[in-house]
């Protein structure tokens, strides 16, 4: 069943994930657009890999474009004479404000404090209103910026501060270097929508902030990968001062996404508390846990009565690949012909693989597998999923794991803990041995990795399905996608009400009306000139504001008698001049003109 499509469009902007990869935050995504069908997506993800040729996932009907943009690369090495970042090179003009723009964001990046890291959201802003290229810092001396803000944040250290590490040129220009890399996310494109949803990462964060900043386009962020306080594997060669910078740079515009999103939705409560530590409103958080569809996991027995453990993953150099292969050998060496399987290692990644796998000598005992294509092919093959993830993959494998109904080790980092709760088995990170350890007692232990695996399975099915991520999401982009309701408006009478004539029913229950003194204008229903009555019309009756007809009665039953007035005084009064309109109540004297309708003439 498709529900009625929607007029709001939203713009999913990745960092080089779906639909042209296939991973866990690709198959995330994917299941939030199927399951939002009601509104239009458009697909953007911005990557520094090479572009894709095609996407990865069949696109559903509801998606209106698919757009990868690969962030350009400076075309010369830092040193080089002439070259962008060479000492010897000829700096082009830059537009103005941008040197000013460059050194907040160097000294805010440096920063601690809260108006000293306000000043990185200033600089950054100003900067991607710059952007009119590739590169919003063309001709800007950031590497000298970097060097000033350095020399300032280390004047400004207290005694009992730690201090920065040594920052040379050399430093100073790689740094710049690679941050002037990660700024060209600010010149990116951004389609016409009425929300941008980010999914995680600094590369589409600096993009979807740049589109608030250019169109004032809402900002949902999902913080969906785990935050953690150390430097990327391949970062390791790099100098304690540029990865300082590089660390403190991914904080910083994290700080500033949070600063500027309308709404943030954590994956877990460590996500959560992550982004409270780091400056986000409590009021702009709302926890959305990872979720499955339970259909696509089904709760498998053991296919094979042969020892196996399962392992999945990217294989990548920081994929939790290393720790595996090193806690495996000793449990090749406890339980042999024990076989392991690392599901998803995609073909970027199975060189390095296969050096890792040489090098522990474990090239027998282990398979390489693709990620399959039928989500139930995932676990199915092991007995025991050892979840060790990467430093920044979310929890989306865990909760396959468990909604497979497989026992699951896993490493406690992240919100590994508190997904998987008393259903699995945690221990410390970077203990192989503890790991090893673990995955032994479950392969010897039938029964418990029965129990462990159905309390696994029935945890997931209450806490992380993906109907109630969709139900959730499809609420938020309601709340900020829709167009705001129409204004009220008070409606004012431009004309003045006629003031009414008192009818004549209700002056002959109450009875006759003061007369007025003389000289003075009678009230409505009274005499308008101080004199005798004036008599009623023989044979007809006194109709409220008109003459009545010969040979009628009079109304409510009283007669009109051609005498004076005999008690009850005649209900109109008073003469006027000739060929003027009788007031309320009146009559009009005998002359040419016609007799005067009560209320006629009457403004």
């Amino acid at each position: 069943m498709n529900p009625t499509p929607s007029r709001e469009r939203i713009c999913l902007l990745t960092g080089g994930g779906y639909p042209y990869r296939r991973d866990a935050l690709g198959g995330w995504c994917r299941t939030l657009v199927e399951g939002l069908r009601r509104f239009r997506f458009e697909l953007l993800t911005v990557t520094d890999r090479e572009l894709p040729s095609a996407p990865a996932y069949p696109l559903p009907f509801n998606v209106g474009s698919a757009r990868a943009v690969a962030l350009g690369r400076d075309p010369g090495r830092p040193g080089r004479p002439g070259r962008p970042g060479g000492p010897g090179r000829r700096r082009t003009g830059s537009p103005d404000g941008a040197e000013e723009a460059a050194a907040l964001l160097c000294r805010g990046l440096l920063g601690d404090e809260g108006p000293v890291t306000a000043q990185f959201g200033d600089g950054l802003r100003r900067i991607a209103e710059l952007a009119g290229g590739p590169d919003p810092l063309a001709g800007v001396p950031l590497a000298d910026a970097l060097i000033e803000a350095w020399r300032q944040r280390q004047a400004a250290l207290g005694a009992d501060t730690p201090a920065l590490p040594r920052l040379s040129v050399r430093d100073a220009r790689t740094a710049a270097m690679l941050l002037r890399h990660a700024l060209r996310s600010l010149a990116v494109e951004l389609p016409e929508v009425e929300l941008v949803h980010c999914v995680g990462g600094t590369t589409p964060l600096l993009a979807a902030l740049a589109g608030r900043w250019r169109s004032g386009v809402p900002l949902l962020l999902t913080e969906a990968r785990a935050p953690v306080p150390r430097q990327r594997p391949a970062e390791d060669r790099l100098s304690a001062a540029v990865r300082t910078v590089l660390r403190r740079f991914r904080t910083s515009v994290a700080r500033t996404g949070y600063a500027e999103a309308e709404l943030i939705a954590p994956l877990s409560t460590y996500h959560h508390g992550w982004a409270l530590e780091h400056g986000a409103r409590p009021s702009r958080l709302v926890q959305v846990p990872a979720g499955v569809d339970p259909r696509d996991y089904p709760g498998v027995v053991e296919l094979s009565a042969a020892p196996a453990v399962v392992w999945a993953g990217s294989g990548g150099p920081d994929s939790g690949l290393a720790l595996v292969l090193e806690a495996f050998t000793d449990v090749a060496a406890a339980i042999p012909g024990t076989v392991l399987h690392l599901v998803g290692v995609t073909a970027a990644h199975e060189e390095h693989c296969a050096e890792q796998i040489e090098r522990t000598g474990l090239g027998r005992t282990v398979r390489l597998h693709p990620l399959p294509a039928d989500p139930r092919d995932r676990y199915t093959v092991g007995q025991v999923v050892a979840h060790v993830p990467g430093p920044a993959d979310p929890p989306y494998r865990l909760v396959e794991a468990m909604m497979s109904g497989r026992p699951v080790v896993g490493v406690d980092v992240g919100p590994a803990g508190e997904t998987l709760g008393e259903t699995g088995l945690l221990v410390p990170p970077n203990d192989p041995s503890e790991l090893a350890i673990a995955i032994v007692g479950l392969l010897r232990d039938p029964a418990r990795r029965r129990a462990f695996g159905d309390a696994a399975r029935q945890r997931a099915l209450g806490h992380f399905t993906v109907d109630r991520v969709v139900r959730v999401y499809g609420a938020l982009y309601t709340d900020l996608a829709a167009p705001p309701p129409a204004p009220a408006f008070e409606l004012a009478l431009s004309v003045t009400a006629p003031r009414a004539t008192l009818p004549a029913t209700v002056r002959w229950l109450t009875g006759p009306p003061e007369p007025a003194p003389a000289g003075e204008p009678a009230l409505a229903g009274g005499p308008v000139t101080a004199g005798p009555p004036e008599p009623a019309l023989v044979g007809e009756p006194a109709l409220a504001g008109e003459p009545a007809l010969a040979g009628e009665p009079a109304l409510l039953g009283e007669p009109v008698t051609a005498g004076p007035p005999t008690g009850e005084p005649p209900l109109f009064r008073g003469p006027v001049t000739a060929g003027e309109p009788a007031l309320v109540g009146g009559s009009v004297a005998a002359g040419p003109s016609e007799l005067g309708m009560a209320g006629e003439g009457d403004l």
